[in-house]
């Protein structure tokens, strides 16, 4: 039996929104197409044109996927892959799934790598807390000729950042331009300390006693990329912010994802730490604010390494 494609994404489209799903169409329209094997495009379409879906099979697959959706489980884990700016990543369980906000991180590393290629010819990237790996390779991506060292400690996050990095840059022979480590991003990468361009980092900043209100983050995101830990969620922040002090040349370039309440906070984060320029706030895609950006000081302002260490503990 043949079944309209417009009926069936309207159909889904419905009980979807009925669930809670704020892209309920759209949604759709994506589980279709992954059920189809056929592109976004082409279902929307199909569905304006009243055409048939001649899919064997695809129905009812379609029907198993908005089900699963309807019950919050993310859009992401059922079509096995997320876009992160000109990327397709794939994620799945055990991994935090990147999200748009996050471009706009991975712009101003990318920017500032650009920046350091054109006046010295080479740039040493760290992106620590890398999960899938999206903010690495972005800047891998982009920023042609620099070299990232890209850190996660959970081994399930490390599996889906390794099988991205091998999926996108292939065989990387001798010398990759991109090296994913396993290690505490507090402690990680030490051989490299005082000789990186840029440090970027969206690690756990979530405070223990607020729940992400959507299904998708609360039950599906791992509690480890979400919680920073302490009773502000800055726990954690601030012992990759004093690894990125250890990191950093001077003149070298922070960015941190954060809270959009926790500005203030995350500036004054980076500052207590004495070893960077005034920290400044930067904007995400909606223009709030989500980002901290830092300056290593040339004439470091660090009482010393046992400042830096105090700061992690």
């Amino acid at each position: 039996m043949a079944h309209d494609v417009g009926q069936l994404v309207r159909s889904a489209a419905a009980l979807l929104a009925a669930a809670g799903v704020e892209s309920a169409r759209t949604d759709a329209e994506l589980l279709l197409a992954h059920a189809a094997g056929m592109s976004r495009s082409d279902v929307v379409t199909a569905a304006l044109l009243g055409r048939p879906l001649d899919v064997a099979g695809a129905a009812e697959a379609f029907d198993v996927l908005v089900a699963r959706r309807a019950e919050r489980e993310p859009l992401q884990h059922l079509v096995g892959s997320a876009p992160f700016r000109h990327l397709e990543l794939e994620v799945g369980p055990g991994v935090f799934v990147p999200r748009p906000e996050t471009e706009t991180v991975a712009q101003r590393a990318v920017d500032e790598t650009v920046a350091v290629l054109a006046r010295t010819g080479a740039a040493r990237v760290v992106d620590l807390c890398t999960g899938s790996g999206a903010i690495a390779l972005a800047v891998a991506t982009e920023a042609p000729g620099c070299t990232v060292h890209a850190v996660e400690l959970d081994a399930a996050a490390l599996g889906w950042a390794r099988r991205n990095v091998e999926r996108i840059l292939g065989d990387q022979g001798p010398e990759p331009r991109l090296i994913v480590v396993r290690g505490d991003a507090r402690r990680a990468l030490s051989e490299l300390d005082g000789l990186c361009d840029v440090v970027v980092t969206n690690p756990p900043y979530v405070p223990p006693g607020a729940v992400p209100k959507d299904p998708e983050v609360a039950l599906h995101d791992p509690g480890v990329a979400l919680y920073g830990l302490g009773s502000d969620g800055l726990e954690v922040p601030r012992g990759v912010a004093a690894a990125a002090a250890r990191l950093l040349r001077p003149g070298g370039l922070l960015v941190m994802e954060h809270a959009e309440v926790q500005a203030a906070a995350a500036r004054a984060m980076i500052d207590d730490l004495r070893a960077f320029e005034p920290a400044t706030t930067g904007a995400d895609l909606t223009g709030r604010p989500r980002m901290v950006v830092a300056r290593r000081t040339v004439g470091s302002r660090a009482d010393g390494p046992t400042n830096m260490e105090d700061s992690r503990s």
